[in-house]
């Protein structure tokens, strides 16, 4: 069976576009408390690592207590010296659950959000 060309064109565009636009998204890699865990030690900042390089001035995290007060230091920044790093410093965090929210802009122009927990532990 032989396709017509504008469906081969159309295919092969797909092939060729389609995947690496959708791989080029900052997704998120890992973090620093890890997702969901517990820890003895209150962290001193939040750290999260995506797939793709971050624009600065568009990325950004916040860290809420149990009660949805903001707890961290304001200061969250894309690391200089990783693009793929954002960080927000934390104080002292006495026991309890934590949400992490953050909301990044990729270099390639994409959206991409979500959150995370941690607790520490008393």
């Amino acid at each position: 069976m032989r396709l017509p060309l504008p469906r081969v064109g159309l295919a092969l565009f797909v092939l060729l576009f389609g995947a690496s636009e959708t791989a080029a998204h900052a997704l998120l890699d890992r973090t620093d408390p890890r997702a969901g865990t517990v820890v003895k030690t209150p962290p001193a900042q939040a750290r999260i690592w995506f797939t793709e390089s971050l624009e600065p001035a568009f990325s950004g995290a916040r860290v809420l207590d149990q009660a949805g007060q903001r707890v961290d230091k304001g200061d969250s920044q894309v690391d200089p010296s990783n693009l793929r790093l954002l960080r927000v410093s934390l104080p002292p965090l006495p026991p309890g659950t934590y949400k992490v929210i953050w909301r990044v802009l990729s270099v390639d122009s994409h959206v991409t959000e979500g959150t995370f927990t941690f607790r520490v532990a008393p």
